[in-house]
């Protein structure tokens, strides 16, 4: 979310002078207003001390999995509501004090994957890496130390020490989670830690935190090596006109040193060098002259385009969940609306393209069309005889009932 600059300085000012739990509470609180409005209920202190103790709150969160589209399963550890809450309030707060570098293009405000993609657009060479297990692999003594450390500083350093203020922050974070860890041997075994979940508001935000060193001594690598550098959460790119990425090369040696020594751990399956010759793709855009869609997305908007122009609403509805449930039926549950998602993905075409790209504008002045019409038949099509008549005989209620259904066949248009 966007916050102004004024309640930026209130956050940052209120964090700097922090020193007891109260303070942390009010500060909450005020991130809270900010968040919710100023008629929210505010956070109690009793509530912030239960969730901050796992011993106590042993149910902070709900596990559930959703499928990959390349096939397999994705652990998500969702917050309760009332977590989730005081990390959404938590999060802002974070990222008021914190601003990432250049670098890190993923979970900052104002930044986002076409940030990413416009680094390494027209590039000879795009080189992919994966960070295995990105969330998990973030602990909580790290999280704990990177709190003490600038721009937080909650440490004990000063005559009133703030490191406690630390440990509630770190715990309100993470959760205990079995993980994979990498012995001394180089095998790979189960442990039960204390890390970041996927799935938690600030979750992102402290992966970014942590990062930071590793996005340090990564763009340094890329200078030295004259290369472009950019990090989207666990996926990072190099670019250059040079080919430096043979293996065995010193540039890979280098990378595989560092990543380790920031004790993250390089996905293999994952990595990948794009050659100018073929598609190159960046967190899922296409880079080869600038930030593109692929020609598939274009052509599915097209499509749904011209099926409504064709078709009835309803019609022109099926046809799309007939298509879009097999495409998409890893991601979600229950049925998607055809409104919604056409509009979304109009927006992403924007964003990605620009607001004056010609394809772009040619398919959203044909969808505004058909929204400016349905709305005006909305009402033609609603049977009010019907409505009338059931609300004299049947009362209010089921009058009501019948108005929503109609209105529902049209998915809000």
């Amino acid at each position: 979310m966007k916050t102004d600059q004024q309640n930026i300085v209130l956050l940052r000012s209120g964090f700097e002078r922090m020193q007891t739990k109260d303070d942390l509470l009010v500060l909450l609180n005020q991130a809270k207003q900010i968040i919710y409005g100023e008629e929210t209920h505010p956070f109690r202190l009793k509530a912030i001390s239960f969730y901050a103790n796992p011993k106590i709150a042993t149910d902070r969160y709900r596990e559930f999995t959703i499928n990959k589209k390349s096939g397999g399963i994705r652990k998500i550890h969702a917050p309760v509501n009332g977590l989730k809450t005081i990390q959404r309030c938590l999060n802002l707060i974070l990222q008021s004090i914190f601003e990432p570098g250049k670098a890190a293009t993923g979970f900052v405000p104002g930044r986002s994957i076409v940030t990413n993609a416009m680094v390494h657009k027209g590039m000879h060479y795009v080189y992919n890496v994966d960070l295995k297990d990105f969330f998990p692999s973030i602990d909580f003594r790290r999280v704990k130390t990177c709190l003490g450390l600038q721009p937080f500083e909650l440490n004990d350093t000063k005559a009133d020490g703030r490191d406690f203020l630390a440990f509630i922050i770190a715990n309100l974070c993470c959760t205990s989670l079995d993980v994979e860890r990498k012995s001394q041997e180089g095998l790979w075994k189960i442990e039960t830690k204390s890390v970041l979940p996927q799935g938690a508001p600030t979750s992102p935000t402290i992966t970014n935190i942590v990062s930071q060193k590793l996005d340090r001594k990564l763009s340094g690598l890329a200078r030295r090596f004259g290369l472009n550098y950019s990090r989207y959460a666990d996926d990072i790119t190099f670019s250059s006109l040079h080919n430096v990425y043979q293996a065995g090369s010193e540039f890979i040696i280098e990378l595989n040193r560092i990543i380790e020594r920031q004790r993250f751990d390089v996905n293999p399956k994952k990595t990948r060098l794009q050659k100018s010759c073929y598609r190159q793709e960046v967190t899922g855009l296409l880079v080869n002259e600038k930030p593109n869609v692929h020609r598939r997305y274009i052509k599915q908007v097209r499509t749904m385009i011209h099926n409504w122009e064709k078709l009835e609403y309803v019609e022109a509805n099926k046809v799309f969940l007939a298509n879009y449930i097999p495409d998409k039926g890893h991601l979600i549950k229950g049925n998607p609306n055809f409104l919604n998602v056409l509009s979304g993905k109009l927006e992403f075409l924007k964003m990605v393209r620009g607001i004056n790209d010609p394809t772009y504008v040619r398919l959203d002045q044909r969808f505004q069309l058909l929204v400016k019409k349905q709305k005006e038949n909305q009402t033609q099509l609603i049977d009010f005889d019907n409505i009338i008549e059931t609300l004299s005989k049947e009362g209010l209620e089921k009058a009501m009932s019948l108005f929503d259904r109609f209105k529902n066949q049209y998915n809000g248009c």
